[in-house]
């Protein structure tokens, strides 16, 4: 893979950042979100989608996407290898029946505490998971914010 396309920790940039990546799926680029602790959370017009470490976005999987938000320390790379491509469809399409397996459970607030668990337990830090939005997990799963705001109290309670 050749060097990242855009690789911005300062959080003020953070809008710029999303700006450039959303530019870069307009124009079809196909990029790789890095195996590293980082993400994509790409909104939809009825819907978000999670592109974890591995995955492919841009190319024709997201010409719908409407805006984005970058997860943790976000760095994609450009692929050079049909290979390389190959494996980050696949991964996409993980991420996507993962998420699905979250919105399989007919519970609201059962989903919005699964898909934290799931944040959790992709090593995202603490901090990164509380500075999301509660919108964001929301339309991840189908549920209301409100319904992520439940679940992120009840989990502060019990943590």
């Amino acid at each position: 893979m050749t060097q990242p396309s855009l690789n911005t920790s300062n959080n003020d940039s953070q809008d710029s950042q999303a700006l450039n990546i959303l530019t870069q799926l307009q124009d079809q680029q196909l990029l790789i979100v890095s195996q590293r602790r980082n993400g994509l959370i790409l909104y939809k017009r009825y819907h978000a989608e999670f592109a974890g470490p591995g995955a492919a976005v841009g190319g024709l999987f997201d010409l719908d996407c409407q805006q984005v938000l970058p997860v943790g320390n976000l760095s994609l790379l450009s692929p050079k290898f049909p290979e390389e491509r190959q494996r980050a469809y696949a991964l996409r399409m993980q991420w996507i029946k993962l998420i699905k397996q979250i919105t399989s459970k007919s519970a609201p607030l059962q989903r919005a505490q699964k898909i934290l668990e799931q944040f959790e337990g992709f090593n995202f830090k603490a901090e990164t998971i509380a500075e999301l939005p509660d919108e964001a997990f929301a339309l991840l799963v189908g549920v209301l914010p409100h319904t992520i705001r439940q679940a992120r109290h009840a989990h502060h309670l019990r943590g």
